[in-house]
């Protein structure tokens, strides 16, 4: 009869470390995006539908929503992923070896994960951009020491919620990024 207590082996004990570090990776990258992007998705719902109360709703504005939105659904799939992660380290840290995913197939779940980041940080950058185009021209449009009488040019509570979710998509996506890369890193050292 066996001990319950077995030693492991320095190939299962390197195996179980890297497992632990993937799945821990995961989680946490797991809650810090899914929190970004909940913040993200709130604000920009909250501008996208202020817009439709204002009386002259901000044409130029548009673009940036749509980039906002672009952004977030690239980090829900990211979101997604990393949890997926976290099924890849509980995988490797199986006892039955023929359940455990190749060195390759990790690989290359680790390297979709940083091509989503880099997409997703793409998206989130045209939006700010656009938003932040924006509202530069919203800002020297305006007389200084003179009443705005046109609404337009004022800038709004809402134009800056744009750019604060795209910020927060930029924020969110380079964390993810950075995770992955350095996965890479150490299943590379393994």
């Amino acid at each position: 009869m066996q001990a319950e207590t077995e030693t492991r082996s320095p190939a299962h004990s390197s195996l179980h470390g890297i497992a632990k570090t993937i799945n821990f990776t995961g989680w946490v990258t797991f809650w810090v995006q899914l929190t970004l992007v909940v913040v993200s998705g709130l604000v920009l719902l909250f501008a996208s539908t202020g817009r439709d109360f204002a009386a002259q709703p901000n044409a130029g504005l548009g673009i940036g929503i749509f980039w906002a939105i672009c952004g977030v659904v690239a980090l829900l799939f990211s979101v997604y992923w990393n949890f997926r992660y976290t099924r890849i380290g509980k995988r490797l840290d199986n006892p039955n070896p023929t359940l455990h995913p190749s060195k390759a197939e990790t690989t290359r779940i680790i390297q979709v994960g940083i091509i989503v980041g880099l997409v997703g940080i793409l998206l989130s950058l045209l939006g700010a951009g656009a938003t932040l185009g924006v509202l530069i021209a919203k800002s020297i449009s305006q007389p200084p020491g003179v009443a705005i009488t046109d609404p337009n040019k004022i800038i709004r509570a809402l134009d800056v919620f744009v750019m604060v979710a795209n910020i927060n998509g930029i924020a969110a996506h380079f964390i993810g990024t950075v995770a992955s890369m350095w996965l890479l890193e150490k299943l590379h050292q393994h």
